[in-house]
């Protein structure tokens, strides 16, 4: 049996709080099931790509944030398409959007 976790509306909302306490801003673009959601960061990094989050299952340790997705330049309809299709697959899925400098370092310190 897997340790016990957080409500998703209660890790979303210490995430928001984590991002705004490092000078960032986020937002809640999809709220799913309010305890059991999964949550799908999205960054956008100034002048670069968009990409997108999940928590995955790792071998070494507990689940962690990898990017599943990076915005494609060219077609970047392709990417909110993808997004979409995501949440219809599984309507418990919150997404939240981070503006954050670094979101790579701050993401790896989620894991912490």
């Amino acid at each position: 049996m897997g340790e016990p976790r957080l409500p998703t509306h209660l890790e979303a909302s210490a995430l928001i709080r984590s991002v705004e306490a490092a000078g960032g801003f986020a937002a809640v673009l999809n709220k799913g099931d309010r305890d059991a959601g999964a949550i799908l960061i999205l960054t956008i990094e100034r002048g670069g790509k968009a990409r997108l989050w999940e928590k995955l299952p790792s071998v070494t340790g507990p689940p962690r944030y990898c990017v599943t997705r990076e915005q494609d330049s060219d077609n970047q309809q392709e990417f909110s398409d993808y997004i979409s299709r995501r949440i219809d697959r599984d309507a418990d899925s919150w997404v939240v959007e981070l503006d954050i400098a670094n979101p790579e370092r701050f993401i790896a310190e989620l894991g912490r």
